[in-house]
């Protein structure tokens, strides 16, 4: 397993990150299965491990620390806050009530004093980003929390953190978290670029969007979806939608080019996120062993400039092949009334 040093915190990881969504009721709910799941990654030279505490409400975290008991030492261990956690209004979002609330819950589910990454799984247009990176601060600095990061933040949202945290005296965001693959490629317009400038540490998720690069929706076939993607991501599947029809041709042409590459469709998809010069690490989720091993394959494997150049013709650098797949849009697009003049 390759592994590389995390943006500039001096921490180093596997060009491979294990994410955990799909352990607990979300997707894998043996226990024993899932924290085998685990010990197998660490086994194949993983040793970043990604969660939330959203993920099966909490029930991901506590199985990650299950796995880790004994082993905590071993692991880069990462995982997030910003999502609804109950129905309280308070329990959610970037405030400093509820990440220092949060943070104290996770530790608690992963049976750990410390963790390694934390970070705001969302933007909160609701809280001032100097209030955000105050708390967050504090954490680092009580050493609960080893590096702060974001996700799903758009690059001027980088900026903007990074100019406040320069301006008050906070521990800047040392990671950022978007989805990229080959059908999600909007990141390599400004959030990349961003992140090399001012040396931010770049683990992707969604390599094989929901499924799609692995081969397993084709034309030929009736389209077969589990509850997760039926309810949570059907926009990412919807055929109403011309960017999801496209799909199908390029996920043909593309599988073409893996065989010509001598390698499966999803060892290319894989392989492409991390041939990105900005990316050190690409977090995968697999709900069994079976699909873990496949993945662990493809961490070796490079492409040469003349497939990238064939995958750059069929997804052009810097677009989305279905712009609806975006799993968060700014408020100011989705509400009227954040752009018209009362």
């Amino acid at each position: 397993m390759r592994t590389t040093t995390l943006g500039r915190t001096g921490i180093t990881v596997s060009r491979i990150a294990l994410g955990t969504m799909m352990l607990g009721k979300w997707g894998n709910a043996d226990h024993d299965e899932a924290v085998r799941l685990v010990h197998t990654a660490l086994e194949g030279g993983v040793n970043f491990i990604d969660t939330a505490d959203m993920y099966s409400e909490g029930e991901s975290e506590v199985i990650v620390g299950k796995a880790l008991k004994g082993r905590r030492d071993e692991v880069i261990l990462a995982t997030k806050a910003h999502f609804p956690m109950g129905d309280d209004p308070n329990r959610r979002g970037n405030s400093r009530r509820w990440i220092k609330k949060a943070v104290e819950e996770s530790l608690r589910r992963l049976g750990t004093d410390y963790i390694d990454l934390y970070q705001i799984h969302r933007p909160d247009p609701a809280t001032d980003i100097d209030e955000t990176l105050s708390a967050l601060s504090d954490l680092v600095r009580e050493g609960k929390v080893m590096a702060i990061g974001s996700s799903d933040f758009a690059a001027e949202q980088l900026v903007e953190a990074r100019w406040t945290a320069e301006r008050r005296g906070h521990v800047p965001f040392h990671t950022e978290q978007p989805p990229y693959s080959i059908f999600m490629r909007g990141i390599e317009r400004s959030v990349l670029p961003t992140a090399e400038r001012y040396g931010i540490g770049v683990l992707t998720w969604s390599p094989l969007a929901s499924g799609w690069l692995t081969g397993k929706y084709r034309k030929t076939r009736a389209l077969e979806l589990n509850d997760f993607r039926r309810s949570w991501i059907s926009h990412k599947f919807d055929q109403q939608l011309p960017g999801n029809v496209r799909k199908y041709e390029v996920v043909e042409e593309l599988a073409k080019l893996a065989e010509e590459a001598g390698m499966s469709l999803t060892h290319l998809a894989l392989a492409f996120v991390l041939s990105h010069r900005a990316v050190d690490s690409a977090i995968i989720g697999p709900r069994t062993v079976e699909q873990l091993g496949d993945l662990l394959a493809a961490s070796e494997l490079t492409l040469d400039d003349a497939v990238l150049d064939r995958i750059d013709e069929l997804v052009p650098p810097g677009t989305d092949l279905n712009p609806s797949d975006a799993d968060y849009t700014p408020p100011h697009l989705t509400d009227a009334s954040l752009r018209r003049r009362g």
